[in-house]
């Protein structure tokens, strides 16, 4: 049986823990505060509405900008919820490609795991990388503020400053990677330092950001904010509109993190399934806040379109809090991107190592172990000879960095849908073990879950500039087409029994779907 394929020890029966307690190698620390921040944190709703805000305000301006993100919201938490049900049943490592394949049945679980699991290590592995330029961008945005001349200019053209960029992203992917090596017990106190810090920056934005807005170049007008539109993506108008959904959904996909510590979780059947619906909810709601406040107290657009900084907010900081104000501002968000980039390490590194355990990795025998306190840091190792590798490409070409990273989201939206369209009509019925029940509504949810994925998979893989040229050409399916080959190659390479064999998977649908009562009578030995 995969080791990755199996019940939760705190909640199987007790002939199936024996057997199950062996191949449970990670150390079972964490409560809900942990679960929720390894979704609400990865996630940085704060960060995320800050980094990709002008994509918004490009694609449909203002008014679609908060409307997208209702509807994203609404589905999103549907979306959660579907996740949350099947996390709850099958709370493991690597959680999501366990879920799609069970999801897909006996018959096509072995092919859609392996495919999921090669889609989910590549986004979330891109992911952690693109965090840590991302946060390099906050830093360096301080030399426009001072007005400091570069040699060759602030812009991604120039070689130097390409260097630059860099060099800070691979320290700060070095400062992310090295929090993960420390014992789970003191990583607990990063989780709770993130969300505090993370709180912290939206109070500040709340309250201190609009008192500054007001006394020096004032608020949009609320007719501006909810009625002003704007197409700066060439595309059609109905298009362009659609476009503002890649905005909302970025800053709303990652929720699944919370599964990935599952086994690190205590009582994970109930508190990963909450960690995954709660930090999706909180997520949206205050990533909607924020993205209404940051409406109301941003300059205009052609202000907001001339400033030059590669992370404008930090001009806009500069602009309502004075210098002191930006570089305070800037301090602290940057501190909370590290150590939201470092919980993303966290996620996906247990991804890999289930990945590993399971045997379809070069190097399984290795990735795959953990240390003597229960931690899977080979895997961390691996994620950051790969986000170090991947950060190089910045220095070839910022197009080509940005291609990779921009897949980073499909493959997570896609397994998604995957998941919503499977319940639907696969195994609508299967996971009677939930704690998470969805009830009479579950087979509309399974069909939203899979209907609005498709749609923002649709506009993620979709040019964001027209006319197409080579330059604006979105590589994203590309990469995802390639990582979908090499993943489909493993299926062909990887032997039946090594990896989900059709009666592993029959054993875990099996195990999902033993209500409480009837886990307890196979639990009780037989009076003789």
């Amino acid at each position: 049986m995969s080791s990755s394929v199996k019940s939760d020890p705190e909640t199987a029966p007790d002939n199936v823990v024996d057997q199950d307690a062996a191949q449970l190698q990670l150390n079972r620390s964490w409560h809900f505060i942990e679960s929720f921040a390894a979704s609400f944190c990865a996630l940085n709703f704060i960060g995320t509405v800050r980094s990709f805000f002008f994509l918004g305000l490009l694609a449909g301006g203002p008014a679609a900008m908060w409307s997208s993100y209702i509807i994203t919201m609404f589905f999103m938490f549907i979306t959660a919820a579907v996740l949350a049900e099947i996390c709850s049943a099958l709370p493991l490592s690597g959680s999501i490609y366990i879920w799609a394949a069970e999801s897909a049945g006996p018959k096509y679980a072995r092919f859609v795991g392996i495919v999921v699991a090669w889609w989910v290590c590549t986004a979330w592995m891109t992911w952690s990388a693109s965090n840590c330029q991302t946060t390099a961008n906050f830093i360096v945005s301080l030399l426009a503020v001072y007005e400091v001349d570069f040699p060759g200019g602030i812009t991604m053209d120039n070689f130097k400053w390409r260097a630059f960029i860099w060099a800070i992203s691979e320290g700060i992917l070095i400062l992310a990677i090295a929090m993960n090596y420390l014992p789970s017990r003191w990583y607990s106190r990063v989780f709770k330092t993130s969300l505090g810090l993370m709180m912290l920056d939206f109070f500040l934005c709340v309250i201190w950001l609009p008192i500054r807005v007001h006394k020096t170049y004032g608020f949009r007008s609320a007719k501006e904010v909810f009625t002003g539109t704007y197409n700066g993506t060439g595309a059609p108008a109905g298009w362009n509109w659609i476009l503002s959904f890649l905005f909302a959904a970025t800053t709303m996909t990652g929720f699944d993190a919370a599964g990935h510590i599952a086994e690190e979780t205590k009582n994970a059947s109930v508190i990963a399934a909450k960690g995954v619906f709660t930090s999706a909810v909180a997520t949206g709601c205050f990533g909607f806040i924020t993205t209404i406040l940051f409406l109301f107290c941003t300059p205009d657009l052609d202000t907001l379109f001339s400033l030059a900084a590669p992370q404008p907010f930090v001009q806009i900081y500069a602009l309502a809090l004075g210098k002191g104000g930006a570089v305070f501002m800037t301090i602290l968000a940057t501190l909370g991107l590290i150590m939201g980039t470092s919980i993303s390490i966290v996620a996906a590194s247990r991804l890999i190592f289930a990945v590993a355990r399971d045997g379809v990795l070069p190097l399984s025998w290795w990735i795959g172990r953990v240390s003597k306190d229960g931690q899977p840091r080979n895997a961390v190792t691996v994620m950051y000879v790969f986000g170090a590798a991947l950060l190089c490409v910045i220095l070839a070409s910022n197009v080509a960095f940005t291609s990779l990273v921009s897949a980073g989201g499909i493959p997570i939206i896609a397994a998604y849908g995957l998941i919503g369209l499977f319940r639907l009509t696969m195994t609508p019925n299967s996971f009677r073990s939930t704690k998470f029940k969805l009830g009479v509504f579950k087979r509309p949810m399974y069909a939203a879950t899979a209907f609005f994925q498709a749609i923002l998979f649709s506009v993620i893989v979709s040019p964001f500039f027209f006319p197409v040229t080579a330059k604006s050409f979105n590589f994203a399916c590309v990469i995802l087409g390639t990582v979908t080959i090499f993943a489909i190659i493993m299926y062909f390479v990887t032997p039946e029994d090594k990896w989900l064999k059709r009666e592993t998977v029959r054993q875990a649908l099996a195990a999902g779907d033993l209500t409480p009562t009837e886990s307890t009578t196979i639990a009780k030995p037989e009076k003789e």
